[in-house]
């Protein structure tokens, strides 16, 4: 049977290279599954594979679109699925890899079929301030409240347009959900952890390899290239680590020196909630 190989890691954990030579040793291709690499206009910040690394393996779904095209996670699934078609007639074994945990599960499992809300519950959830609906998550449901990205507001709505909907956590019926039967079999390898085989690393090596990538990004001219994203900044796919943080900067509200802490400290806190997550892979 063909298979998915499925790598996947927090931030910085090292799975663009060893993803690379794995694709070199197999002979295949890499699919992405990072939800900010999708852009063409986010690459720094990204942590995007540079021109050298997409040459030494053939990539998909990697700068593939704008910012400004609308792309959800069912569109994800739908297209990955038709390209893996594809892939699989010339490959025994093609990669996946990326830190999404979201879109790794939409390649394994299916997009989740959640009732969809009603329009007045949508439109007062989306006047319902940040730190008002991290609180009614808290309360509603607490396990997902730990792991989700707190800064994310869409992932927030649609965990508590769920719970209300149905009266139950989101993260229960994530775990109950029946996966989508696959024509191929997957199997996943968690990279960059303490509990992992592959490529196992401590927090305290981790968080060091995040803030010597995230200098490196300054370096590189991230602060330039949010410059030229200021058009764009008011999108939810900016509201992403390394950028939102640097907003402030440009407008003159903030210290370059204290946003760049800010990348790193947030960086940080995004790479445990990937830490958590990931454990359901083991």
């Amino acid at each position: 049977m063909k298979k998915l190989l499925v790598l996947t890691g927090p931030t910085a954990s090292g799975k663009t290279a060893y993803a690379i030579r794995l694709a070199r040793e197999l002979g295949t291709e890499i699919l992405s599954c990072d939800s900010r690499q999708f852009y063409r206009e986010l690459r720094i910040g990204v942590a995007r594979p540079s021109d050298d690394e997409l040459s030494a393996a053939p990539h998909h779904f990697v700068a593939c679109r704008s910012v400004t095209e609308p792309y959800n996670i069912s569109d994800y699934e739908h297209d990955a699925l038709a390209l893996l078609d594809r892939l699989f007639a010339r490959h025994d074994v093609v990669l996946a890899v990326g830190g999404s945990g979201l879109y790794v599960d939409a390649l394994r499992l299916g997009v989740s079929s959640m009732p969809d809300p009603t329009p007045e519950l949508r439109a007062r959830l989306q006047q319902m301030p940040l730190e008002e609906k991290r609180a009614q998550l808290q309360l509603l449901d607490p396990d997902y409240y730990a792991r989700v990205d707190l800064r994310n507001p869409v992932r927030l709505q649609r965990a508590l347009e769920v719970c209300i909907m149905t009266g139950k956590p989101y993260s229960q019926l994530l775990a109950s959900q029946q996966p989508t039967p696959r024509p191929f079999a997957v199997e996943v390898r968690v990279v960059g952890t303490p509990w992992s085989p592959f490529l196992p690393m401590t927090t305290n090596e981790l968080r060091q390899r995040i803030d010597l990538r995230v200098d490196r990004m300054v370096a590189d001219g991230l602060l330039d290239e949010v410059r030229t994203l200021l058009p764009y900044r008011l999108l939810s796919t900016l509201r992403t680590v390394g950028y939102r943080e640097l907003f402030p900067v440009l407008d003159g509200t903030e210290n370059l020196q204290s946003a760049i802490q800010n990348v790193k400290l947030n960086t940080w806190h995004y790479a445990r909630k990937q830490l958590t997550w990931m454990r359901r892979y083991q």
